[in-house]
């Protein structure tokens, strides 16, 4: 108890310190404007970042995981790819200098058809119904599809036939030799792809469909039909399709490329059925290529390729899908020429300008007016011909 008069604190010699009166406990943690504890907060930003950089850290991990998964799946299939090529067919192709990523490639895309169709003796059948030449060209970031007529008339074997019988004469092989014959040194075959359009229609269930863009209204003459009674399918049209972007199953893009006539146009030919053929091929194509396909690839990349024979490696497929996703142009060509009677089609010199632009050296030009059907040229769009 302090003393009357006495000052209730005891004043030291020093005097007053200057400078900040010490708190003790947390308390000594100075207050930021905001009136946070900055400790504090400095302490939860750092918890932050650390939980950020773990997360990114195991999504970097997940995906190299899932990426490997995948690329170990699409490896098998196409070892197995690989195995279904007929032999010999690697030595009519010709190496290339350098790789897709980087320089030009011509792969040659076959499409064969062992269904029966009601016609006798059409399972043994091997003939090439489709013939396409896709040609990347990274430099010009322009990737090119060169349609090559399947009754187009050329020498094989001494023989002057249609060039889809190269297919049935000698496999692979001789349609390459046949096909390089056709467009010369300056488009040497570097690649093929056989596809087997009666296993397609699984291959593009698998990709969960494609959209093709249907030309003209079609109504098809009777095969195939759906019904289990022969009186039903005697009542039955045919197969309809609507004219524009239709977006199709396995099933129905299967019978969109097998359709040879259409009842509600008499110009049909079956030259349309190849184009049919064709913008099937191109359209699943570009969904094998998406870049979305990498997230199913651990679960269907070993199936995927079922319907396909070819010389490509999983490496080449991979720097494909690169080029294809750089791809800024594309452009539709095709190779032509005159009807004859006999059902063949004479080429014709307006074939060797159209080489030409496939190679870049001069402007994509469509087909001249006047040429019908099987007029030679190009046409610069993700639709092939109309």
């Amino acid at each position: 108890m302090a003393a009357p008069g006495d000052k209730p604190y005891r004043v030291y010699k020093g005097g007053r310190q200057k400078g900040k009166v010490p708190l003790s406990g947390r308390d000594e943690r100075k207050l930021d404007k905001s009136g946070d504890r900055g400790g504090v907060r400095r302490k939860k930003s750092r918890s932050w970042r650390r939980w950020t950089l773990l997360a990114l850290l195991v999504l970097v991990v997940l995906f190299v995981i899932w990426g490997v998964a995948g690329y170990f799946s699409v490896h098998s299939g196409v070892s197995d790819a690989n195995k279904r090529l007929a032999p010999g067919t690697t030595a009519a192709l010709t190496s290339q200098n350098g790789l897709i990523l980087d320089s030009p490639t011509n792969i040659l895309l076959l499409g064969t058809d062992h269904a029966t169709n009601g016609q006798a003796g059409r399972n043994a059948d091997d003939h090439s119904d489709s013939m396409m030449l896709l040609r990347t060209d990274p430099s010009r970031h322009r990737i090119t599809y060169l349609s090559i007529p399947r009754d187009l008339g050329v020498t094989i074997n001494g023989v002057y036939q249609k060039i889809n019988g190269a297919m049935q004469l000698g496999g692979p092989k001789l349609a390459v030799q046949t096909v390089n014959q056709l467009l010369g040194s300056q488009l040497p075959v570097n690649h093929v792809v056989v596809v087997d359009f009666g296993a397609f229609e699984k291959l593009i269930d698998a990709v969960g469909g494609i959209t093709v863009n249907v030309p003209e209204k079609i109504l098809s003459n009777r095969f195939d039909c759906p019904f289990s009674t022969a009186a039903r399918c005697q009542q039955w049209p045919g197969w309809r399709f609507a004219k524009g972007p239709q977006h199709m199953n396995g099933h129905t893009a299967l019978i969109y490329s097998r359709i040879r006539e259409n009842q509600l146009d008499p110009s049909w030919t079956d030259f349309k059925r190849s184009q049919n053929q064709q913008a099937v091929m191109q359209a699943t194509l570009a969904k094998l290529a998406s870049p979305m396909r990498f997230f199913s690839l651990p679960f269907d990349g070993s199936s995927l390729l079922a319907a396909i024979s070819t010389d490509l490696s999983t490496w080449d497929f991979m720097q494909l899908g690169w080029v294809k996703f750089r791809a800024g142009e594309v452009v539709h060509c095709r190779l032509g020429g005159s009807a004859t009677g006999n059902g063949f089609i004479t080429g014709t010199e307006e074939n060797i300008q159209v080489v030409q632009e496939v190679l870049g050296n001069s402007a994509p030009q469509p087909p001249a007016p006047g040429t019908g059907l099987f007029g030679p040229g190009c046409e610069v769009g993700n639709q092939p011909f109309k």
